[in-house]
């Protein structure tokens, strides 16, 4: 990587681990006729890995300063953008390719996370599932289930579309420059499943059910009618002192879905 300098303000930590990227490759089973994008590929060492799929490759990146390395990997089916994938407007960047299955893998840069993945949920793109490389702790946030300290209302939400997966835990020491936390794989799955009757709902429901973590759901859900929430908990083997930490997905479209009634 010579004299490159990262640039800490884009949260710059390049995977150099070839069997970590070999992992990332095999937790998926993209074929030719597949789409998958790549969020700040950097120089392109996921990149590289991602090309053995011989499928279409869009990799968005925010660095120009890595054009020369990322230019080596574009052909018919790999194209190269140099845009914020924040301001990207996906089905407009993807409208000219045709594929199959659309995949997302990346080594997301820590800071914005969350940001990203809400950008794809909120994308309405078909996506057949996302591998992506995240801190640690978020993925053990993300990929929590109930009655856990780290089940929270991102977790919920997440799993409202995906099944999410941490595949395996990532030393610190196979990024350069050397993060101060290890990070995590994780896999989000697309999922078949029943919808909230009212969405906007639900997700409040859940907004204001962790709104207090620490509280039960009969303080954080008082503006509620909380007979109509304590019969629905009850089919759980839960009750009104329960957290929202407690209280799984199901129960959660299933109060939801009585409170729109």
């Amino acid at each position: 990587m010579g004299d490159f300098k990262h640039k800490h303000s884009l949260g710059q930590n390049f995977l150099k681990d070839k069997n970590v990227l070999a992992k990332i490759i095999d937790s998926c089973d993209v074929k030719e006729d597949d789409l998958v994008i790549e969020i700040g590929p950097g120089q392109g060492a996921l990149t590289k890995f991602l090309k053995l799929y011989h499928c279409n490759l869009v990799c968005f990146e925010i660095d120009e300063r890595v054009k020369p390395f990322l230019r080596l990997y574009e052909d018919d089916k790999t194209k190269i953008v140099f845009k914020d994938i924040m301001d990207v407007d996906l089905k407009e960047e993807l409208k000219d390719i045709k594929y199959n299955k659309l995949y997302v893998i990346a080594n997301l840069p820590y800071y914005i996370t969350t940001p990203i993945i809400e950008k794809m949920i909120d994308s309405r793109l078909d996506i057949e599932a996302m591998v992506l490389m995240v801190q640690n702790e978020v993925a053990n946030r993300l990929s929590a289930k109930p009655n856990s300290k780290d089940y929270g209302m991102m977790t919920v939400n997440l799993a409202y579309y995906y099944d999410v997966n941490k595949l395996f835990v990532v030393n610190r020491k196979s990024f350069e420059p050397v993060p101060n936390v290890d990070s995590a794989v994780i896999k989000l799955s697309k999922k078949e499943m029943h919808k909230a009757n009212n969405e906007e709902v639900f997700f409040k429901l859940i907004k204001d059910s962790f709104m207090m973590k620490r509280k039960n759901i009969r303080n954080n859900l008082k503006k509620y009618d909380l007979e109509l929430i304590e019969k629905v908990l009850n089919k759980y083997n839960l009750d009104l002192n329960s957290r929202a930490e407690n209280i799984p997905l199901d129960c959660f479209i299933e109060i939801a879905n009585e409170i729109s009634k």
